[in-house]
């Protein structure tokens, strides 16, 4: 007969373990794993009957871990990593020997995501490539655990065993989906939310603008918005230069640029022969990407009749 100690260790109670961890919250880390607060409190007392120790003291302020389980934390971590490992290399399909999982925000999978598998099918047939969309937190949390090798984010959060490049110098410009749109006369703009450094320089520059009525937390996909409606709205130079081309989007002249870089975030631990090729193949997506967005300022300085396009927040 064997007892709840005996039980067999459940990774989605370690991922339950460590979101509780990150967040020091059952309930936010119940919003962040989409399952009830009883849920996340049934696996956190199942892991502490399994380990006999409790993980968490916990308080109306929150759940703070114990000293067992500050020790538990870089087990747990470990064992979902090696768990991960051994699924991604069970998983590799016949003909294929190595494996990639990337992972990136929406606006970054267009004209840099796409064209970097691209690059990697090409350098290496043999790498099985798995890529995931995500918000910055999922992504981050994705590579803690090793579900990825490397992610492209805008605003990366370092984390222990993670090490972060900068990838390129992306360009925020005002498009329109009409020719005659001015910055002085916006009635249809839509504020696009990206993150905290744009919204205060928005608001330093353009005051009358920064809360239109409609705000999108959605990146670069506004750009179908606004091209499907009487709009206008701050997007990527790179992703929007073919909407420009084919006539859908305009560049709204007078209107400030807003530089954002682009970041790759890269576990240590990746096989450094892959990891090599990753980065060369990057750095040429990137330096064409970052060409595509330099020919849309480009575009700016002429029709402001070549003045330097000012940044937004700065005088």
């Amino acid at each position: 007969m064997s007892n709840s100690h005996d039980r067999g260790m459940d990774i989605t109670l370690l991922k339950t373990f460590l979101e509780v961890a990150a967040t020091g919250s059952f309930v936010s880390a119940s919003e962040r794993l989409y399952v009830t607060q009883s849920a996340v409190s049934l696996r956190i007392q199942r892991l502490e009957d399994a380990l006999g120790k409790p993980m968490f003291t916990r308080s109306k302020a929150g759940a703070e871990l114990t000293n067992a389980g500050r020790e538990f934390e870089r087990y747990a971590l470990s064992m979902i990593r090696v768990w991960e490992e051994a699924r991604q290399q069970v998983a590799i399909p016949d003909g294929f020997t190595r494996s990639l999982t990337i992972g990136a925000q929406y606006s970054l999978w267009p004209r840099l995501g796409f064209r970097w598998i691209d690059g990697l099918q090409a350098a290496a047939p043999d790498l099985n490539i798995r890529a995931e969309l995500g918000m910055p937190d999922r992504l981050t949390r994705f590579l803690t655990e090793g579900i990825m090798q490397v992610g492209l984010l805008y605003m990366p959060q370092l984390r222990p065993g993670l090490s972060v490049d900068k990838v390129m110098e992306e360009e925020l410009v005002m498009v329109a989906s009409r020719p005659d749109a001015d910055i002085n006369n916006l009635t249809d703009y839509v504020f696009v939310d990206w993150g905290p450094e744009f919204v205060s320089a928005h608001a330093l520059a353009l005051p009358e603008l920064t809360n239109p009525g409609l705000t999108f937390s959605l990146g670069a996909m506004v750009a179908e918005y606004v091209i499907n409606r009487k709009a206008s709205a701050y997007l990527p130079a790179r992703y929007v230069k073919r909407y420009i081309d084919s006539g859908q989007l305009y560049l709204v002249a007078d209107a400030p640029r807003f530089p954002y870089p682009v970041w790759a975030v890269w576990r240590e631990d990746l096989d450094p022969t892959i990891a090599e090729i990753a980065k060369t193949t990057l750095t040429q997506v990137a330096n064409a990407a970052e060409a595509d967005g330099e020919a849309v300022l480009e575009r700016l300085r002429d029709i402001n009749d070549n003045t330097v396009v000012e940044v937004l927040g700065q005088t």
